[in-house]
């Protein structure tokens, strides 16, 4: 008996030996697959950033706005035929296409991101000139105009003298100037009679800067003139353009219609919503066009990137940032 067990001691620990090997390189490629995962997470923790992954959080498209749908009923077209139209002009423009990734790269920004801002604004917002020079022939003609930006008889310069506004006086740059004065706007005069003159319950936006009453954004990118001047800061420090007066109403309609500066102020206003989502909300939203195409459609990064924070999650698209990640592959071959 105990001759058998001095024999089978040597296999039964050969036995153990080898099953020991086994188990080590199993625990082995664990071990370095959840320090590979640990690594990730530390250098995510570093950034400081979640990363908002590819593609559509909805399955099927967010609603259309009626506006938008009656624009295109009245310009007797339709949706596809509006993106087939501006993917087009995109695709047989070779300059624009060269000047677009050009001003992506002076931001800091995928040209992804401007392409799919521009095909949002001209499949639901307007429809697209056939070619860039028609934006050009247009802005020319807005710029011999003489006309300025208010409500009434009071200019935007009165208006924001007001001492409603004196909070404000103390603001640096040109966005966090007009943020201010456009949140006066909404707390203290829209909707309101102040000082016996009833103002609109209406956007900041449209009740003062929009003197041909025939649209609120123009050009290539369809900028608001209230983002130009928001704007205005980063796009003259970045692209040395000058910076825009309130006062020199047909200076800021020269700028965001022309459309080389315009492609400035459309990335200068992507550029802003990566930055706010990322120092406020602590996201990273320029791994995903869709998320940027509906900021750009939207507006308010800074305060949508707090209410996020505060909700938690991820951002979703909207109808427009939706039609960029669906059309994302075809859109991507642009470039």
């Amino acid at each position: 008996m105990a001759q058998e067990q001095v024999r089978c001691c040597p296999a039964s620990m050969a036995c153990g030996l080898a099953a020991s090997k086994s188990g080590a390189k199993i625990l082995t490629r664990i071990l370095l697959a959840f320090l590979f995962v640990l690594g990730s997470v530390i250098a995510a923790d570093a950034g400081g950033l979640r990363p908002v992954p590819e593609g559509n959080r909805n399955i099927e498209q967010p609603k259309i706005p009626g506006a938008s749908a009656r624009r295109t009923r009245a310009g007797r077209t339709t949706f596809d035929e509006k993106y087939d139209k501006i993917r087009d002009l995109l695709a047989s423009d070779e300059s624009l296409m060269a000047k677009i990734k050009a001003t992506a790269a002076a931001y800091r920004i995928e040209p992804i991101h401007m392409i799919g801002a521009i095909v949002g604004e001209h499949t639901y917002n307007v429809d697209a000139y056939d070619r860039l020079q028609s934006y050009y022939i247009k802005a020319a003609a807005y710029a011999g105009d003489r006309f300025r930006f208010g409500h009434g008889d009071e200019s935007i310069s009165e208006f924001v003298a007001r001492p409603q506004f004196s909070q404000c006086a103390g603001k640096t740059d040109s966005y966090s100037l007009w943020s201010c004065r456009e949140s006066i706007w909404n707390d203290r005069f829209r909707g309101r009679t102040v000082d016996g003159v009833t103002f609109p319950d209406n956007r900041f936006s449209a009740v003062f800067f929009q003197p041909f009453y025939a649209g609120q954004t123009f050009g290539l990118g369809q900028v608001n003139p209230l983002t130009a001047l928001m704007l205005s800061d980063i796009v003259a420090k970045t692209s040395g353009y000058p910076k825009l007066d309130e006062n020199k109403a047909a200076a800021v309609y020269e700028a965001i219609m022309d459309p080389d500066k315009s492609l400035a102020y459309m990335a200068a206003s992507i550029r802003k919503s990566i930055d706010d989502y990322a120092s406020i909300a602590g996201v990273d939203i320029s791994t995903n066009p869709g998320i940027t195409a509906t900021l750009y459609n939207t507006g308010g990064s800074r305060e949508r990137a707090a209410m996020l924070k505060a909700r938690g999650g991820l951002p979703e698209e909207n109808y427009y940032g939706w039609l960029v990640n669906e059309k994302l592959p075809e859109l991507k071959s642009l470039l």
